[in-house]
């Protein structure tokens, strides 16, 4: 299987069956991500170098407003998508199998995760993987050591509060946390 079907396939929402051709494209895609990963991970890289390697790592270019401080975490790397002036801090774990996209001018802080893969709930069939990806909108705001659920979208001008675990879609300029989390307020927008 070839990469754009592997990823077509994600991005139908297909399940991807243990032992299929797209779970063994996927470990195969996890490879190169660890090994890019490690090499991000390993010493320090100027900004513009470090851009370099995410756009290689993600498959797609990123724009010179991009930011990551490492390390950053990723066993795919090919189905993310980010916008303008977006920063990732340190110690992010993005599972992207799904579909990752991140708005422009998005912060996400320490430790955040992104999961968009669950596994099957039928024991029998508990290798089965089911991807939904996660949308992040325009000048959202992840708190530290947020974890971000398969499926979400997160409005723009949210704030994910730290440690919050979103399960649910949070609507645009409100602010979230807890576990689960839950609506704290709305963000009145000066004009």
């Amino acid at each position: 299987m070839e990469l754009q079907e592997f990823l077509d396939h994600l991005n139908s929402g297909r399940p991807v069956e243990g032992g299929s051709e797209a779970h063994l494209c996927m470990h195969k895609v996890s490879q190169e991500a660890l090994k890019l990963t490690a090499e991000i991970n390993s010493q320090y890289h100027e900004p513009e170098e470090l851009r370099a390697l995410f756009s290689k790592l993600i498959g797609k270019p990123v724009d010179e407003t991009f930011a990551l401080f490492p390390p950053f975490y990723t066993d795919c790397g090919k189905n993310i998508h980010i916008g303008t002036h977006v920063f990732i801090n340190m110690g992010c774990k993005f599972q992207d199998q799904g579909g990752i996209f991140i708005g422009n001018g998005t912060l996400i802080g320490h430790n955040v995760v992104l999961a968009t893969l669950n596994h099957a709930m039928q024991p029998s069939e508990r290798s089965t993987m089911i991807p939904k990806p996660i949308h992040i909108g325009e000048h959202v705001w992840i708190g530290s050591n947020a974890t971000i659920l398969p499926g979400v979208t997160i409005g723009d001008g949210a704030v994910v509060a730290a440690g919050a675990v979103v399960t649910k879609d949070v609507p645009k300029n409100t602010v979230v946390g807890g576990v689960p989390a839950v609506k704290i307020r709305e963000i009145e927008i000066e004009r």
